[in-house]
């Protein structure tokens, strides 16, 4: 099975030709890593750079990680037992008093796209939950998301009370959301800002590595 073809079904969003496309390599004694890296995760990246030079909208996209998360599922059970570990976990949430999910949901695909293991703790989620969160999961990055502006100061409780708890140095915080902005972010002490779900994905990526 070519590697290609599954990469180019992600693209199309064509999850029966991604799970088919799964399936055979796997029957044919392809790694379920190289099928995840080569396959998976470099398509989602094609679809996040799409993205951002205005060929791809939300709607492909959305189709684009659906269909990779088809292979995914197919791959997980393998890749546990073969001691695959995702590049890192993420937890993300919408924050307190604001009810949107469907970016968030995007960003939590990108992620899961990008070889990264995500925690989503859903939508209205208090600064004590996502404390708790990272006591409890440990991740090395935390994704906050707000669709209001009467919500976003739910971001800067979130980054307080990470300081007051002791654990602000233990996780990298990034926001975004249509009102967020990169000054926002500087101005609560966020490490990063993104402004959409294929950036968000590239910026995980980036904190990370410490780039």
């Amino acid at each position: 099975m070519d590697i290609k073809a599954i990469y180019e079904a992600v693209i199309r969003g064509d999850r029966t030709a991604v799970e088919a496309g799964v399936t055979k390599a796997l029957e044919e004694g392809t790694e379920p890593d190289v099928i995840l890296n080569e396959g998976l995760i470099k398509a989602m990246e094609e679809v996040g750079q799409r993205f951002e030079s205005g060929d791809f909208f939300v709607p492909g996209m959305l189709i684009a990680a659906r269909a990779m998360k088809t292979g995914v599922a197919i791959l997980g059970p393998l890749l546990v037992n073969s001691g695959v570990k995702p590049i890192g976990k993420v937890v993300i949430g919408t924050v307190a008093g604001d009810l949107h999910d469907i970016g968030k949901n995007l960003v939590g695909l990108m992620l899961e796209g990008a070889g990264f293991e995500v925690v989503d703790l859903g939508t209205d989620v208090s600064s004590e939950r996502f404390v708790a969160a990272v006591q409890d999961e440990k991740p090395g990055l935390l994704g906050l998301s707000a669709l209001l502006t009467t919500t976003m100061s739910g971001m800067t409780e979130v980054i307080q009370k990470l300081t007051e708890n002791k654990l602000r140095d233990m996780v990298k915080v990034f926001i975004g959301g249509a009102p967020v902005t990169q000054t926002f972010a500087d101005q609560i002490g966020a490490d990063a800002y993104a402004d959409d779900a294929a950036a968000a994905s590239r910026k995980a990526k980036e904190l990370l590595s410490g780039s």
